[in-house]
């Protein structure tokens, strides 16, 4: 097969993977990071393929559906299926190691302009409507309360924290992670998009409050 067939492929894989998923990480969550890391990688230099690779199998190796080193087997076990070249199989888990959020006092290391499209992409998919969906389609999801006001944010001081203690309310979560994403951009294009976003949130906030308290 070629590139491109590689690609199809693998998007029809994942479609069949995360079909039924209700946590806000399904195949359309991963369809528009692998939308948003193509559109972002017209603006940088790197391996399109690449790229695309490592926004479609990203989430088989997020720590809330496989333990890394089986996400990694089964990323690994497809890529070979598919004949992909060993250099090309390691530079898309680099990729995929690279973009996943740590926790506020965390921050991810990118090696490659690769990472930076397809964390920003994924980032990018947290935040603003979308991402508010998300956070509480994800909360009801694993039981999360939607807010108690007498549980204050964490600020995770590492990976094993955020993992640990990232479950104490859906609107915490816009302050352990959602509000501090327009700051850790990497490309340009992200960035103007991010501001936009962080607004929209910021904006949702505020009136969540008012209305929690009967104010509007």
């Amino acid at each position: 097969m070629n590139k491109k067939e590689i690609v199809f492929e693998t998007a029809e894989y994942i479609k069949k993977e995360f079909s039924n998923e209700a946590t806000g990480h399904d195949w359309w969550h991963i369809y528009r990071v692998w939308k948003d890391s193509c559109e972002l990688a017209k603006t940088e230099d790197c391996d399109l393929f690449v790229v695309e690779m490592a926004a479609l199998l990203h989430d088989l190796s997020d720590f809330k559906f496989n333990e890394e080193s089986e996400g990694k087997a089964k990323i690994v076990d497809w890529l070979n299926d598919q004949v992909v070249d060993k250099a090309e199989i390691e530079k898309i888990l680099e990729v995929v190691e690279d973009i996943s959020f740590k926790g506020a006092g965390s921050e991810a290391k990118i090696r490659s302009k690769e990472a930076a499209v397809v964390q920003d992409a994924d980032r990018l998919d947290a935040i603003g409507a979308v991402g508010i969906a998300r956070v509480f389609a994800y909360g009801g999801k694993v039981d999360r309360p939607l807010y108690d006001p007498n549980i204050k944010p964490i600020e995770h001081k590492d990976f094993e924290d955020y993992k640990k203690h990232g479950n104490n309310s859906s609107v915490n979560h816009f302050y352990e992670k959602l509000l501090l994403i327009k700051d850790r951009m990497n490309t340009e294009s992200a960035k103007r998009i991010a501001e936009g976003r962080h607004k929209f949130m910021e904006q949702f906030l505020e009136e969540f409050y008012a209305e929690w308290e009967g104010e509007r």
